[in-house]
């Protein structure tokens, strides 16, 4: 559901930073240590001091994500996030990108309900880290949203709102979250509607910049070739001309479903994509990792889940299938998906229920939770091997206030979920009775 908008970045030559850190470093082998503190400002810091590369990653992030929105102004929280890489200063988007360019630095960011971020990869020698630094505090503290490319983003936006519009991926997306969440803000499409954007204007972004990115619940993340002195140095020259606005609230409670949501919408592509779900649970959840390792062995673990095995493999029935907990401030969704021929969607949609059914009563084996566990824990150094994925790690753990020793204690966690645990984390936490189904491509709807 990210906003590709949202995604583009500044690339230069160098060999380096492309490769980047897809090495194992020593850091990883040794564990990740994790120093925290906070700015004059009120910024939260997480630092991680790596010399294996001369390389300096950063990332601040804002609770500034879409559901900050409104409805009559959704998509404006995206907008502001991507605007704001789009001029700073008096520079243009074009001599910010060529100024990263011309030190090999590179420029780019995160959105979503949640969270809206900025990422910085720079080499650590003096001059281009400097000028690094240089652009990115600008694009953090003196946004301009210059007018004409307000303007020209817009209409680009709306009109890739209006294909999306005709794709049935994007249709069951949006739907499903609507239907799942009613009039609470995760119900806003992060890109917003063709006629929200249509009314944002600069004054719109320039008060939801105040508001939303003061310094007061910033998170920065650092890793890499530096000192803790020097990573304290560039976290206040990146938070300390944030605006002074107050903390910000926290998203309003989830309600959950107390009815069954059926939605079937008319598609004329050849095959029907389903969603189907319940809120699942928020992060720092102590259901979390019960949930997490159940889910791989139900759909999240690929050709080894059961739903793949009973409703693709066995009868053919889908083309995939899958589930997955995303955990947010709030309760995310737990969502199941599947897309199968029009003429087969009632049978494998029935498929899909029957089989979460039976998992939600009679829980797992003691050998799906050994080779699930087993495939967790051994894929689990790939999630850390470069410094960018602990970046967005250390990110993840100062938005959310994680513990410092997340990372440490992750597959002692996994090792500790027994299958009774993960029966009753499903049981409690997934209302089959109350579940949204969204069917798009549905042959039978007007």
């Amino acid at each position: 559901m990210h906003m590709q908008y949202i995604r583009k970045t500044f690339t230069a030559g160098l060999a380096l930073l492309a490769v980047g850190f897809m090495v194992l470093s020593s850091t990883v082998q040794a564990g990740v240590k994790i120093q925290q503190w906070q700015t004059a400002s009120g910024s939260e810091v997480y630092f991680v001091e790596n010399h294996d590369l001369p390389i300096v990653d950063i990332s601040v992030n804002f609770a500034a994500g879409s559901a900050r929105d409104s409805a009559e102004k959704s998509g404006l929280a995206g907008i502001a996030r991507y605007m704001m890489t789009l001029g700073a200063a008096g520079m243009s988007d074009e001599k910010i990108a060529n100024k990263m360019a011309d030190i090999g630095a590179i420029l780019g960011g995160d959105f979503d309900a949640d969270r809206a971020g900025f990422k910085l990869r720079t080499l650590s020698s003096e001059r281009e880290k400097m000028q690094a630094l240089d652009v990115f505090t600008k694009i953090l503290q003196q946004p301009d949203f210059p007018e004409d490319v307000l303007t020209r983003e817009k209409a680009r936006i709306i009109s890739g709102l209006q294909e999306s519009a005709t794709q049935p991926e994007s249709i069951s997306n949006k739907e499903f979250m609507k239907a799942l969440y009613g009039s609470h803000p995760y119900s806003l499409d992060e890109s917003g509607e063709v006629d929200t954007v249509a009314k944002i204007t600069r004054d719109d972004l320039q008060s939801f910049y105040k508001q939303y990115y003061g310094a007061k619940g910033a998170v920065v993340a650092i890793i890499g070739d530096l000192t803790r002195e020097q990573a304290g140095v560039i976290a206040e020259t990146v938070t300390g001309g944030l605006p002074k606005s107050v903390a910000v609230s926290a998203i309003p409670a989830v309600k959950l479903p107390t009815q069954s949501i059926e939605k079937r919408i008319a598609h004329p592509a050849s095959q029907s994509h389903i969603l189907l779900g319940y809120p699942g649970i928020k992060r720092g959840d102590p259901d979390l990792f019960p949930l997490y390792v159940g889910n791989y062995v139900l759909g999240g673990g690929g050709f080894v889940s059961r739903l793949t095995e009973e409703v693709r493999e066995k009868r053919g029935l889908v083309y995939s299938v899958y589930s997955y907990f995303m955990p947010m401030a709030e309760p995310g969704p737990f969502q199941l998906g599947l897309q199968t021929k029009k003429d087969q969607a009632e049978d494998a949609l029935k498929l899909v229920k029957e089989t979460l059914d039976n998992f939600i009563k009679n829980g797992i084996t003691e050998a799906e939770l050994k080779a699930a566990k087993a495939n967790i824990i051994g894929g689990f150094p790939m999630r850390i091997d470069s410094n960018s994925k602990i970046l967005d790690y250390l990110a993840v753990i100062g938005f959310y206030k994680l513990p410092l020793n997340y990372l440490d204690e992750y597959n002692s966690n996994v090792e500790k979920v027994t299958v009774a645990q993960i029966k009753d984390a499903f049981s409690r936490r997934l209302k089959t009775e109350n579940f949204v189904t969204i069917i798009v491509g549905d042959p039978g709807a007007k």
